[in-house]
């Protein structure tokens, strides 16, 4: 919706080596691809959640290349989140000086300084992605 009325400009999509993860994100450039044009929005990159799947920050750099932006920023996976959420906190305010909050800030300014913002070039979902994610996952037998 804000990119439908021409509320935002600068776009970041947080997203996961999950597959439907993967899926909301490459739709999500698919709607800002549809009012890039006519309304100057711009994605900023891919913000990486990390869920801890194989390979995951090579899986979503790739993702990201072939969207036509990058992966601004690898957030590692961190207890301390669910820690400070169960105090009603955010990690900065429960936990300034753990290595969370520095990710944290270091997003900030690499999303402050960030000038390489492009229209992005979704992918068909169900042959490249899914090849995509089984080119980095590592299988069990």
């Amino acid at each position: 919706m804000p990119i439908r009325e021409g509320k935002a400009q600068e776009i970041y999509i947080v997203t996961s080596g999950e597959m439907m993860a993967m899926y909301a994100a490459n739709n999500i450039a698919r709607g800002i691809l549809k009012y890039a044009h006519s309304g100057g929005v711009r994605l900023g990159g891919l913000i990486c959640n990390s869920r801890k799947v194989d390979r995951e920050a090579e899986l979503i750099e790739n993702l990201a290349e072939r969207l036509n932006t990058q992966m601004i920023h690898f957030v590692p996976r961190d207890n301390i989140v669910q820690h400070a959420e169960l105090r009603r906190m955010t990690v900065n305010e429960y936990a300034p000086d753990s290595n969370q909050s520095q990710e944290y800030r270091a997003l900030a300014k690499k999303i402050i300084n960030n000038e390489k913002l492009t229209i992005p070039t979704p992918v068909d979902f169900t042959t490249e992605t899914l090849s995509l994610i089984l080119k980095y996952q590592v299988f069990w037998t």
